[in-house]
């Protein structure tokens, strides 16, 4: 899923934070589907995490939704989102199991699987994004 270019400015970073996770991927390197260095898959995964939040963010407070101080958990964001958008929602939490855990937490080097993770990022972005 491509997602399209300095659509809205609000989600701009988003998609910046997105483009320095598949460079970090490519930094990686590849061997027999897998990626070589787990340090670089990790760094994605956090770039890629840290877009869908930037998106997440943006789109709750265009329904109104104050963030407040402090970090929120992925059960305060699943409960706002949910209020709205329940496809949000499942693809958002498909996208907390796959870039924040899998790939930031774990470093899943298979290729394959990180693919899948990133799709599921830009598809959250790009719910988003239409609001």
């Amino acid at each position: 899923m491509k997602l399209k270019d300095d659509k809205a400015p609000t989600f701009k970073e988003a998609r910046r934070y997105m483009r320095n996770a598949t460079d970090l991927l490519r930094k990686a390197g590849r061997d027999n589907g897998r990626y070589k260095d787990k340090k670089y898959v990790k760094l994605a995964g956090h770039a890629a995490w840290s877009a869908v939040l930037e998106a997440v963010d943006q789109y709750l407070e265009s329904k109104g939704v104050k963030k407040g101080r402090g970090r929120k958990s992925k059960d305060w964001y699943t409960k706002e989102i949910s209020r709205f958008n329940r496809k949000l929602n499942l693809t958002f939490l498909n996208a907390y199991d796959g870039l924040h855990l899998y790939l930031a937490y774990d470093g899943d080097r298979v290729v394959k699987a990180a693919k899948a993770y990133m799709e599921e990022g830009k598809r959250v972005i790009a719910l988003c994004e239409k609001g």
